[in-house]
């Protein structure tokens, strides 16, 4: 069951996508919560050349570290906007696998919201998504 912040940051996420949204260019919008409690939003940067596009989890958490430096991330939420034309509406989606590598990174205690079938999204922890994370070395 989603709690009233977790809530609260998928509200910030659908403002920022909704805010943004671009047809091709912009769909994906992310919110996440620091340790410290601030709220940091972002959207996906599309490329022409699919390779250098950027996921909006990641700039949420570039924003966060560029504002005020790193302080871990409590929650983080992505959400898409669906294309003119396309049923539904905006929700809640997985991480990618590198989005996912990068949460990690950055905490590997982080929670995720995701969605869950058709039902209310669920919190899960990033270990949960990412079981025998990537190490390098001894680590």
């Amino acid at each position: 069951m989603l709690s009233d912040k977790d809530k609260e940051l998928i509200a910030a996420a659908t403002a920022a996508i909704s805010q943004r949204y671009r047809n091709d260019w912009q769909e994906v919008g992310a919110a996440m919560r620091t340790r410290d409690g601030r709220i940091v939003t972002g959207v996906n940067i599309d490329a022409y050349i699919g390779r250098i596009a950027v996921c909006a989890e990641a700039i949420a958490i570039g924003r966060a570290i560029t504002e005020t430096g790193d302080h871990g991330i409590e929650t983080i939420v992505a959400v898409r906007h669906p294309k003119p034309g396309e049923p539904g509406q905006i929700a809640v989606v997985s991480p990618c696998g590198i989005c996912r590598e990068l949460i990690h990174d950055y905490d590997a205690k982080a929670r995720v919201i995701v969605p869950q079938n058709g039902r209310e999204p669920e919190v899960v922890t990033i270990g949960e998504l990412l079981p025998n994370k990537y190490r390098r070395g001894n680590e």
